[in-house]
């Protein structure tokens, strides 16, 4: 057995390599197929950097030292050099760091996997810019997972893991992220149901308000979780067809039933997404409705009116030979004239409304 340093917790120290948690896990039993796995024993930044470097020449016949897992703050400027003078992860790691983490992707580099996974930010607060992406890399006894923003889904397993969780290998903590960003997500798809509930309700209950904006903010929350998340199981399924050679058989059926655990939630995510657009375009149509209403009252104002302008403009210009001038009935005939025309006027409107109505 590996020779390892005693365990001191967290200390200041931690935070000059940028280094949020780490946790060292004991080995099990190596004939235990039903082994569980052990709780995870916080260490420091040095005494992480001493069991990297106590197995960086192990070999993979030796006796297992256990996992460790880091989790950084890669917005520290230190946590990258730290890394790099320590931990020896491959190039790729390094190159997905420096190019930005936005796209969702899973990778295998030789016997590496890499993956960067979205997930909501901490003060998440439904806008679709409320995300952030966290990179992974795991190896056989190594886990390193890191984000620039503070993330739930994350920062759930830390709690976990600080708790007591157990943990068997990296696939195994891998797999419990998976479920706890599947738990977040079924949390946030409660909250968008009981939103668009309210909605609905006021909606048949005539009242309009500003729903036609909360639906669209909602629904494009919906859509730009879709296109960061909806890869990401299809991405680990394909690399689980050929897993590293370090992963066994348990190690692959976990990660498989997580990643199934959380498809379901995507489509979840993805008939609630549809549900918000048929109900915005139920919204539409009932305010293109009223619409046509006021449209359709102000033509009819617009008809009534329009007899007595024309006759008051003809009677009113200063000229000579106007009809009825002399005649002293003339108002009343220029009056019944107008009241005539506007009843033509109006049944016209009215039947070709009809029509058109049909």
């Amino acid at each position: 057995m590996l020779p390892l340093p005693e365990a001191s917790g967290l200390n200041p120290a931690a935070d000059d390599a940028g280094l949020i948690c780490a946790y060292r896990f004991q080995p099990g039993p190596a004939d235990d197929e039903d082994w569980q796995g052990a709780a995870g024993v916080p260490i420091d930044a040095r005494e992480a950097a001493h069991w990297l470097s106590a197995t960086a020449t192990l070999d993979d016949d030796a006796p297992s030292p256990g996992l460790l897992w880091l989790h950084f703050n890669f917005a520290h400027n230190q946590a990258q050099p730290w890394l790099v003078a320590h931990a020896g992860l491959p190039d790729a790691f390094y190159d997905s760091l420096r190019g930005g983490l936005n796209s969702t992707r899973l990778e295998r580099v030789d016997d590496v996997l890499l993956a960067v996974v979205n997930d909501l930010q901490f003060d998440f607060g439904f806008e679709p810019s409320d995300t952030a992406t966290l990179l992974i890399c795991l190896e056989r006894r190594l886990i390193v997972t890191g984000r620039r923003k503070p993330l739930r889904s994350i920062d759930q397993l830390r709690r976990a893991v600080r708790g007591g969780e157990p943990v068997r290998s990296s696939p195994d903590l891998l797999a419990q992220l998976l479920r706890h960003q599947a738990d977040m997500l079924v949390d946030l798809v409660r909250q968008i149901t009981a939103r668009v509930d309210d909605i609905e309700d006021r909606f048949l209950a005539g009242r309009l308000d500003h729903k036609r904006a909360r639906l669209g903010a909602l629904r494009r929350l919906l859509v730009r979780l879709q296109r960061l998340l909806l890869p990401e199981p299809a991405a680990l399924f394909r690399l689980l067809q050929h897993p590293p050679t370090w992963m066994d058989g348990r190690d692959t059926q976990d990660l498989r039933d997580a990643t199934e655990e959380f498809s379901v939630v995507l489509r979840d995510m993805v008939a609630l997404q549809e549900r918000v657009k048929l109900l915005q375009e139920e919204v539409a149509a009932r305010i293109s409705e009223e619409t046509s209403r006021s449209l359709f009252v102000l033509t009819i104002v617009t008809v009534l009116a329009l007899p007595i302008n024309i006759i008051a403009g003809l009677l009113g210009m200063n000229v000579g030979g106007i009809p009825l001038a002399g005649n002293d009935h003339g108002f009343w005939v220029i009056v019944g004239l107008i009241l005539g025309l506007t009843v033509l006027a109006g049944l016209i409107t009215v039947i070709r409304r009809r029509d058109d109505d049909r």
